[in-house]
């Protein structure tokens, strides 16, 4: 039977190992954009960049409204849904700091500059998300 998880039980879920989201952006003609992302848990808000002109970044300039899941697809499957509205910036100090953060996380500490330079570049967005609502469930299939 499904359990629904503790504030601090998605916290450490979604921020466990290399777990990607799965972010969802609005398009301009309402339908969903899904793709997956690396991303960071600081407090209340999840963290990542992306390209200005993707497809995603053109969606959160457009329309900040997002949904992210983070699961985990081994029995007895677990997952976490944050929903939040972005907000960017184009300071590149502050995107290659998180870029290499990021970076650190997905790659590995000997990456992490590597990263950072790769992402910390103009046309690139850091993106906060403000978390203000979370569905969180674990052992979905006990």
């Amino acid at each position: 039977m499904a359990e629904k998880m503790t504030d601090a039980q998605w916290r450490e879920f979604v921020s466990h190992g290399t777990r990607t989201a799965k972010l969802s952006t609005v398009r301009a003609d309402g339908s969903p954009h899904v793709t997956p992302i690396w991303f960071l848990l600081d407090g209340d808000e999840v963290v990542f960049n992306t390209g200005k002109d993707s497809v995603k970044g053109r969606n959160i300039l457009r329309d900040g409204r997002i949904a992210l899941c983070v699961d985990d697809d081994r029995p007895p499957y677990s997952f976490v849904v944050l929903r939040g509205r972005a907000r960017v910036s184009e300071d590149l100090d502050e995107i290659r700091h998180w870029a290499t953060r990021i970076g650190a996380r997905y790659m590995g500490e000997e990456r992490a500059e590597e990263f950072g330079a790769r992402n910390g570049v103009p046309g690139e967005l850091l993106v906060r998300v403000t978390v203000d609502r979370v569905l969180a469930e674990m052992d979905v299939a006990d």
